[in-house]
């Protein structure tokens, strides 16, 4: 009887807990943003060689207004491709394989070419994103 209690409540807690995502440090973040600085701004409305990433956590993509995306990008917006923490952790790890993956295609068209391999560099640059609103 223990047993099955303890394996119901192992169950509950999983079921529960959703996916697990390092939390990140905003304020590293806010420094290793100036990786990012040359294309992009967080000030709203203001786009450089890259859209504005104000209010980016969240935001579907493609979205950011008077910016021209790439085709890629704009296909995924399309689709329904929402910047939550997950999709933009596997966005900065590698920007064009990610896209190839949700779109379901072998060639992507994509302005982004910068790869963020390191994890922790790209939770501490969404938990500065997620500031910035």
């Amino acid at each position: 009887m223990k047993f099955a209690s303890a394996l119901v409540a192992a169950l509950m807690l999983s079921l529960s807990a959703g996916p697990a995502y390092a939390a990140g440090d905003a304020a590293k973040g806010k420094k290793q943003f100036s990786r990012c600085k040359s294309c992009h701004t967080v000030k709203e409305g203001k786009n450089r060689i890259g859209p504005s990433l104000f209010g980016i956590v969240d935001r579907a993509a493609a979205s950011a207004p008077k910016y021209k995306y790439s085709a890629g990008l704009k296909a995924a917006g399309k689709k329904g491709l929402k910047w939550d923490e997950e999709n933009l952790k596997k966005y900065l790890k590698n920007p064009t394989a990610f896209l190839k993956e949700y779109l379901d295609v072998k060639k992507v068209k994509n302005k982004m070419k910068n790869k963020f391999r390191k994890e922790s560099l790209r939770d501490n640059i969404i938990a500065y994103l997620k500031t910035v609103k």
